[in-house]
């Protein structure tokens, strides 16, 4: 229990994937965070139209698998429809994977994987 308790500590950063206005605003909210060394990752990226799916993917697996220091991973819900077979599959209690709005996708309930999991757990 004790070995589960310093990894939740180590936990400190929330990290983004999504359209550019949406990383903007959390970035200028200050969530930004770039690791040193010559090997630097960001906690963020920013995607569009241009973005290939694996970038996402290689992005989303990068943050929930294998950096230690994500809690929580926001990422805009039409970016997660691209990726959404990995989003739903998920099921770790850290980091947590939200789906957020974007300014020009409408958040949806309907296709929310952790709205998923409460309706199944209630048997709906």
């Amino acid at each position: 229990m004790a070995a589960s308790a310093v990894s939740f500590k180590e936990r400190q950063f929330l990290a983004v994937i999504g359209d550019e206005d949406s990383v903007t605003g959390l970035l200028l909210a200050g969530i930004g965070h770039v690791t040193d060394g010559p090997d630097a990752e960001r906690n963020f990226l920013v995607v569009d139209a241009k973005t290939e799916t694996s970038a996402i993917e290689k992005a989303f697996q990068n943050f929930t698998q294998e950096r230690k220091d994500i809690a929580v991973v926001l990422i805009n819900q039409h970016v997660a429809e691209r990726i959404r077979h990995s989003v739903d599959t998920f099921a770790e209690p850290f980091p947590a994977v939200l789906e957020i709005p974007s300014k020009d996708h409408p958040y949806d309930p309907e296709k929310d994987s952790v709205l998923k999991r409460v309706r199944r757990l209630f048997g709906e």
